[in-house]
């Protein structure tokens, strides 16, 4: 297993990475490169907030579905739809008012943006196995 350190290590080169190749992809489609990084920089914040809030209403909920917060591949796809959906309606609106666009261009624009976290997520975590190993650590019976 990683240690603390190298938990909060790996957190935070996440979201720097994300943040700068966010900001110098959307620079280029003529948003001001001050107004995103800020925009980025909340929005991880809203995002770390609204991880920490909607895993706990969603355990609770399985607890009182299910009796149990052990979750089936079903369980992880709605999961995972959920915190986008929802981090989605807490976005999509500021982002059309900081950037001084539609709804509409904002939603799109946000639709993008969990696009490229999916496949960022992937790549990251790929690299980041591969520049700090972990020795297996193998559970004894």
């Amino acid at each position: 297993m990683r240690s603390r350190f190298d938990r909060i290590r790996h957190a935070i080169m996440f979201e720097l990475i994300g943040l700068i190749l966010i900001v110098g992809v959307l620079s280029q489609f003529g948003f001001e490169m001050g107004h995103v990084g800020i925009m980025g920089v909340v929005f991880s914040l809203v995002a770390t907030g609204w991880n920490y809030v909607y895993n706990i209403l969603f355990d609770k909920y399985m607890l009182r579905k299910t009796g149990s917060t052990v979750k089936s591949t079903l369980n992880r796809v709605v999961h995972s739809l959920g915190f986008e959906g929802g981090l989605l309606i807490l976005t999509t609106p500021a982002m059309a008012w900081f950037l001084n666009i539609s709804i509409l261009e904002a939603f799109i624009l946000d639709i993008g943006l969990v696009v490229f976290y999916l496949f960022y997520a992937y790549v990251y975590n790929l690299a980041y196995d591969k520049a700090f190993p972990i020795n297996e650590v193998k559970q004894v019976a």
